[in-house]
């Protein structure tokens, strides 16, 4: 008895299907809505990253000569006698920056911007306890970060995972070779869709709880979240955060970092940046 034969186009869906099926089993999802197991720092972390070279890859970014356009951003505090770390985008060319510290508040800001990366200083009389930071712990790849900040205006956070470095060219106003690091974005805060615009100026904090760069920018359609580099992020902050300065840290995973962000929020130790009208 012979089974009647199916015709090739079959074979080729059943093939796909299987395939699929698979890799999305292998993907990994840290929804805040979730509740995957804890899983141990290393876990899912590979080589050490390696230090800029002529063969990183580049991405170009265009950054026409078009009058300001007010826009908010994210900051976090870096010491407590006002010091705040932004993306420099966020403020550059903005006449009254600032800082919200409440319902209809906010607390003007001076600004001192990073000549060769997409970093600002923005400094305040007195701020909150100060998070602590860090440019010189060796990073792995595959290792996890958590960007809690104020996408699209409003609170929410991601968390992503190093792939490597990238050239970041910049055309146009403020025309620059950066050095940057390229995360994939694994999870996001729960009714967070769409665009990330808005956390620019977010600090990328590690495991410990310690800020290890600022995220400056997004790639939607290839789910790449871009922060700044070592080599840059480290003479930015140098000698603002004082060895006894006070600082706060608490281990994050992917079961706790919606609540720490929030914790973050509320003690403005992570803030919302905004242009005042003039």
């Amino acid at each position: 008895m012979q089974f009647p034969r199916l015709p090739d186009w079959t074979v080729y869906i059943a093939v796909v299907a299987v395939l699929v099926v698979v890799s999305l089993g292998r993907r990994e999802n840290a929804d805040t809505a979730n509740r995957p197991e804890d899983e141990a720092p290393s876990e899912a972390e590979g080589a050490l990253l390696g230090p800029v070279t002529l063969f990183d890859p580049m991405v170009t970014v265009n950054n026409p000569d078009t009058p300001f356009q007010p826009a908010s951003g994210t900051a976090f505090s870096i010491a407590g006698d006002g010091r705040w770390v932004t993306a420099r985008h966020v403020v550059e060319g903005c006449r009254r920056p600032a800082l919200v510290v409440g319902d209809r508040r906010a607390v003007g800001a001076d600004v001192r911007l990073a000549e060769k990366a997409d970093i600002a200083l923005m400094m305040t009389e007195g701020g909150p306890a100060a998070l602590p930071v860090t440019a010189e712990r060796p990073l792995r790849l595959g290792q996890r970060a958590f960007h809690p900040g104020f996408p699209q205006g409003e609170p929410g956070e991601i968390t992503t995972r190093l792939l490597g470095r990238e050239i970041l060219r910049v055309r146009g106003r403020g025309a620059r070779d950066e050095p940057v690091l390229v995360w994939a974005e694994v999870g996001r805060s729960k009714g967070l869709d769409g665009t990330l615009a808005g956390l620019s100026g977010a600090p990328a904090i590690d495991s410990r709880g310690r800020a290890i760069g600022v995220t400056i920018a997004e790639s939607p359609r290839r789910g790449r979240v871009y922060t700044t580099a070592p080599e840059t992020y480290g003479p930015a902050i140098r000698g603002e955060q004082r060895p006894d300065e006070r600082v706060l840290a608490q281990d994050i995973t992917t079961d706790n970092y919606g609540e720490v962000s929030e914790q973050l929020r509320r003690d403005l130790r992570v803030a919302q940046v905004v242009c005042l009208s003039a």
